[in-house]
């Protein structure tokens, strides 16, 4: 698979990036010789809080975001899960993630990636070619000087970005100082999306025919309100299943029930239709917790649950991307929320798991803050876990993991080291 980002030896690191970019060789140092072009000329904003650029490279939308006060320090962005491609506006505002970063001064970078979807295939080259289109453009030595010290820049991500993250610390990391993960689905993909199969399997054990066939999945489906509710009243008029689905998965509310359920029927589609055929087998998974004092209910669930049998061909796609290899080559802070619906909290302890088998527990720090929701943190405290990672990369002060310290701005460490 060309397009395939699955780790191996770190003595293969420019073989690695090539089959990550998806290119050969010779293409992939082309493309680093000679300055990327956009596919059409950009279109240029300035204001009184600075430049916004916003064009096309290779097909894929983009977005450069230089402040007033700019640091002279850069954060490459990958944004999240996305059932549509990504498009922007030069005088569209910065989203909740990315805004608190540039209030700090520095430089911010993303790519829409040509495809929706867990888009990894084309968002790691395409924001790497970003990266160097910023550099050739941007990037000028200081006054008097032949040549620019290596500009510091940091890798950031949402949600899927966590993942992207994750991947490019450990396949490359030198034009990285570190790494913040937001929300971030770190870990083994091929797990994480295994278990979104087999609990969208058991729902259609407790609620059979409600929703689209699981393999194969309809390759042209949508999420849709109607259909959120039309499971949200089947889950009110069976109460005792609602409530066994609810303890499988550890979700609060019927509520989540229904959103989850419908936005795994589209991963799930998604993932079979890039992987050219069904990747996910729950015939190993045994169901568990459906009823706190009882195990009748899972019994019943184990015997009568459909199990599915993965194609070889599609499972490997799906391990290509992205199974980590725990070689974390910098500092990375990942902040999440206590309780998260769509990506839970304790998703980080398996990827810990990887980096201490490594040896690289010194470079990763998890964090969290008191709230309910995917992705629900405020701008102040984006802001302040990012300070924090700034800290630990300039003065060597590795954040203490827990609650996201309640702790004023750290103005001293946002400024990157020259």
């Amino acid at each position: 698979m060309t397009d395939s980002i699955r780790p191996k030896p770190r003595f293969l690191v420019p073989a690695l990036l090539c089959v990550l970019a998806g290119l050969s060789p010779a293409r992939l140092l082309a493309q680093h010789k000679s300055a990327p072009t956009p596919d059409r000329a950009p279109v240029i904003v300035t204001s009184a809080t600075g430049t916004t650029e916003v064009g096309e490279l290779s097909g894929a939308q983009y977005r450069i975001d230089i402040p007033a006060n700019w640091n002279h320090a850069l954060v490459v962005y990958f944004h999240g899960y996305s059932e549509g491609v990504f498009t922007y506006k030069a005088d569209g505002p910065l989203n909740e993630q990315t805004q608190p970063i540039f209030d700090r001064g520095y430089a911010i970078i993303q790519s829409g990636y040509s495809a929706p979807g867990w888009a990894l295939a084309e968002a790691y080259p395409e924001t790497e070619e970003l990266r160097q289109y910023f550099l050739k453009k941007y990037e000028k030595p200081a006054e008097g000087k032949k040549a620019a010290k290596q500009m510091e820049t940091i890798v950031a991500g949402g949600s899927m970005g966590g993942a992207l993250v994750v991947a490019t610390l450990e396949l490359n990391p030198r034009p990285y100082a570190g790494g913040l993960a937001l929300c971030g689905s770190v870990g083994p993909t091929d797990l994480a999306f295994q278990r979104r199969f087999a609990w969208r399997a058991a729902f259609d054990f407790y609620f059979p025919g409600l929703l689209p066939a699981l393999v194969p999945s309809p390759p042209g489906f949508r999420e849709s309100h109607a259909l959120r509710e039309k499971v949200m009243d089947a889950l009110k008029a069976n109460p005792a299943a609602a409530a066994s689905i609810r303890a499988l998965t550890d979700l609060h509310s019927d509520q989540d029930v229904a959103n989850d359920m419908v936005y795994f029927t589209y991963v799930i589609s998604d993932m079979q239709r890039r992987a050219g055929g069904n990747p996910f087998d729950n015939r190993n998974f045994l169901y568990a917790n459906t009823n706190p004092t009882n195990t009748a209910t899972d019994n019943a669930l184990n015997d009568g649950v459909h199990r599915y049998a993965a194609e070889p061909a599609a499972r490997e796609y799906l391990l290509h991307h992205y199974t980590p290899n725990g070689h974390l080559n910098r500092p990375m802070l990942a902040i999440h929320t206590t309780y998260d619906p769509v990506i839970p909290g304790a998703t980080l302890s398996i990827y810990a798991e990887q980096v201490a088998i490594a040896g690289y527990s010194q470079n990763l720090v998890q964090q969290y803050v008191h709230r309910d929701g995917h992705c629900a943190f405020s701008p102040e405290e984006i802001g302040r876990t990012f300070d924090e990672l700034i800290q630990w990369i300039h003065a060597g002060k590795r954040p203490a993991p827990g609650l996201l310290p309640q702790l004023p701005h750290l103005t001293a460490a946002v400024l990157p080291a020259r």
